[in-house]
């Protein structure tokens, strides 16, 4: 036969008799279930929200693309990152400036026209309008730009950064925009002003 434990508390104990009567059965000196006082059932409220708060400010980020977590939220350069990632499978075409279709700057024109700001339509004359960069300097929504040579006009090719090493583009005829690693070390970086 298995005892049954009690578990002892002033509120519990308070509203027992302090022994059963001569026809009391098990069941009957089994603890009532209660609810906590007020005050109580407030502070485990509080204490259950500031949980799920601390549990969502650990989870979320981690749900969210690398790229999000380094762009600052609301910045133009953080919404042209994230119009670019939504445009995801869009057919390249050539001189295409979206909002279904594109080509290299045309994206990159497109992305940040959306998140506020005006740039040139080619990816040398976009070079020449931004703030150079270093490569450890390079942040999420910046602008890679690749090249053959050693001046501005031998940019042939543009994206935006979206963090670890990867880019946002449209690569080529035939291809659609997607995320892709930077394959080459022939590029410069330049922030939007």
């Amino acid at each position: 036969m298995t005892a049954l434990h009690r578990v002892s508390s002033p509120e519990t104990d308070a509203a027992r008799p302090s022994s059963p009567g001569p026809a009391a059965t098990p069941a009957a000196t089994a603890a009532p279930v209660r609810r906590p006082p007020a005050r109580i059932s407030a502070r485990l409220s509080r204490l259950g929200a500031a949980s799920v708060l601390t549990a969502a400010a650990v989870t979320v980020p981690s749900l969210l693309s690398g790229a999000a977590q380094r762009a600052e939220a609301g910045t133009p350069a953080a919404l042209a990152l994230g119009v670019a990632a939504s445009k995801k499978g869009s057919p390249y075409q050539w001189g295409a400036t979206g909002p279904y279709r594109f080509d290299c700057s045309g994206l990159t024109l497109y992305s940040f026209k959306r998140a506020g700001k005006a740039i040139p339509r080619t990816a040398a004359a976009q070079y020449n309008s931004t703030r150079h960069i270093l490569a450890r300097s390079r942040k999420a929504g910046d602008l890679v730009f690749f090249h053959t040579g050693s001046s501005g006009s031998s940019v042939y090719h543009v994206g935006i950064y979206a963090g670890g090493g990867n880019i946002w583009h449209a690569p080529k005829t035939g291809a659609r925009v997607r995320l892709e690693h930077i394959w080459t070390h022939h590029v410069w970086y330049g922030r939007v002003r």
